[in-house]
């Protein structure tokens, strides 16, 4: 036997191939002679993804990730941000990047050159990004003593990467070279810099707009859509964050390791209550408002906002009656599907909009109506016995997915309607050049809610998280701006203490899953957190929706 042959076997063409060890991923996926239009970008070796610079040194299952895989598109993403921040440098040397917002189907940047980014500037730094991108310069990863590593990052002036690294309390970690431009990023990268085919700079507000290729359509850049209201909720809570000096995980690890985390978890939860009062205090004043619909993404702490605003409605004198969506479904016989042939629930058109519309103004006008009651296991909808009259100081909530589309409650006035989007929007980052996505928090919930309340495992929710995510994209955040008020449900200190009942759960996921590789890039991500006990949370906290102990009943 040849010990220095491997076996590698490739998921994208079902062969096996004896390659020479030590061989890269490129050299291996050129090997088996696959043909990707948009790629490759990435691989999973043994269900983890790294960059195809990877050298292989015992057998493997390698599958190959072009664009249209999440994964794949973070490294893109990933290596376009060390690319943004070597433009930087070489620019305006000593300026500061921080990749702060994902908004806009891209990522608002700060750029610290003394003054608000002009027209001029964003000039110059996309001449500069493609004058590296044209010269083809390698990408090199390198790993060394934790301790250079901080060293180097002190001397750049870099205290946020400084304070991370500390945190990790790791021997070696990872860096990657760029020309000369040293940079930490946790998770693979592209191996070269002409990888980059489709990128945009654009000035936006103060700083500027890095807009990347669509996830569906790799060949195109996600549409320039607006939204201020979700700037603006992004920049109220950094301000939060800036009164209590906690902007990167670097920072939240030396408030724990300080024994600070019970102030920052009480100032934390006193400002989320105080925006839920300010929510009922702008629906008292309007003084016509007959329903307040709350929409939102999978596990943003919908249901525990509408309970929180409850309270501080009947604070301010109103009644609030809540109405379930659900009981409004159409009879399963009437239900759209989707294109797989299947009962498509998550479609508006899935609900018995009419019948709605006419409940709420013949409420709305005083009338008694019976409400509906849908049952789930005949797949019917039956009358209730359940008969509702709204008094002057009453008000409906209506939470559901669809809250905020339009075409719900198109026959009712708009003076009538008040419109709350709730979304877990983290705005913490692991330090000035890696944020944390959004959807990550909110999977991190409802893997651990899953688990226990629904018997589900973290496998089984992860697979299905594309397709949650899917339904999001088509029947949510589209209407997203439509909102009066947006409502962050996001903690600042979250990440650190949702992880002690996280990490068990993923570590559950077997290396032979699908779903192992997200698993596993989540494992590593918590690992940056140093753990806060949930026993330090009120158990009116949000979070405690999805990690027990709630007063609240669901």
């Amino acid at each position: 036997m040849n010990t220095d042959m491997l076996e590698i076997r490739c998921k994208n063409t079902n062969k096996i191939l004896n390659i020479e060890r030590g061989s890269t991923l490129f050299s291996i996926f050129e090997q088996f002679n696959i043909k990707m239009a948009y790629g490759p970008v990435a691989a999973k070796a043994n269900n983890k993804v790294v960059g195809l610079g990877y050298r292989a040194y015992s057998p493997m299952v390698v599958e190959f990730l072009d664009m249209s895989n999440p994964s794949a598109a973070r490294v893109y993403t990933r290596t376009l941000f060390l690319v943004l921040c070597k433009a930087v440098n070489d620019l305006y040397p000593g300026a500061k990047v921080r990749i702060d917002t994902p908004v806009s189907n891209g990522y608002y940047c700060n750029i610290g050159i003394g003054n608000n980014v002009t027209d001029g500037d964003v000039i110059r730094i996309k001449d500069k990004m493609n004058e590296i991108i044209n010269a083809k310069m390698p990408i090199v990863r390198h790993e060394c003593l934790t301790s250079e590593l901080i060293e180097n990052f002190e001397k750049q002036g870099d205290t946020s990467k400084v304070k991370l690294l500390k945190g990790l309390g790791k021997m070696y970690s990872v860096y990657y070279d760029l020309d000369g431009f040293k940079d930490y990023f946790y998770g693979a990268m592209l191996t070269n810099t002409c990888n980059i085919y489709l990128y945009d700079v654009v000035r936006y507000y103060d700083g500027i707009l890095l807009r990347v290729p669509q996830l569906h359509d790799p060949t195109q850049l996600g549409i320039l859509t607006k939204q201020d209201k979700m700037f603006e909720t992004f920049k109220v809570q950094h301000k939060w964050q800036r009164l209590l000096g906690v902007s990167t995980v670097g920072d939240l690890n030396e408030a724990v390791e300080k024994g600070v985390s019970t102030e920052i978890i009480t100032v934390s939860e006193a400002l989320q209550e105080k925006r839920v009062a300010k929510i009922a205090s702008e629906i008292e004043e309007r003084g016509t408002v007959k329903v307040v619909l709350i929409a939102g993404p999978s596990s943003s702490g919908k249901t525990t906002t509408a309970k929180r605003l409850s309270i501080q409605l009947l604070a301010s004198g109103i009644k609030p009656i809540p109405i379930s969506l659900d009981d409004y479904f159409l009879d399963r016989d009437k239900t759209p599907k989707d294109k797989k042939g299947e009962y498509d629930f998550e479609s508006l058109y899935a609900l018995n909009i009419p019948l709605l519309n006419e409940q709420l103004q013949a409420l709305f006008k005083g009338d008694e109506v019976e409400l509906p009651r849908y049952d789930f296991p005949t797949g019917k909808s039956v009358k209730s016995g359940k008969r509702l009259r709204l008094d002057d100081n009453q008000v409906l909530i209506l939470e559901g997915i669809h809250a905020l589309n339009p075409d719900l409650t198109a026959q009712i006035p708009d003076e009538q309607k008040f419109r709350v989007y709730a979304s877990a929007l983290t705005t913490i980052m692991l330090d000035d050049h890696n944020y944390i996505p959004t959807t990550d928090n909110r999977l991190l919930r409802r893997i651990i809610r899953d688990h226990k309340y629904r018997a589900v495992s973290a496998e089984q929710t992860i697979r299905r998280w594309a397709s949650v995510r899917e339904g999001e994209n088509k029947w949510i955040f589209p209407y997203q701006e439509n909102a009066d008020e947006m409502f962050n449900t996001a903690m600042l200190y979250e990440l650190a203490v949702i992880k002690k009942q996280a990490e068990p759960l993923l570590e559950n996921v077997p290396e032979t899953a699908e779903e192992y590789s997200e698993a596993y890039r989540l494992l590593k991500f918590l690992k940056h957190f140093k753990q806060i006990p949930d026993d330090q949370l009120p158990n009116t906290s949000l979070l405690r929706e999805f990690l027990g102990g709630s007063s609240f009943k669901y």
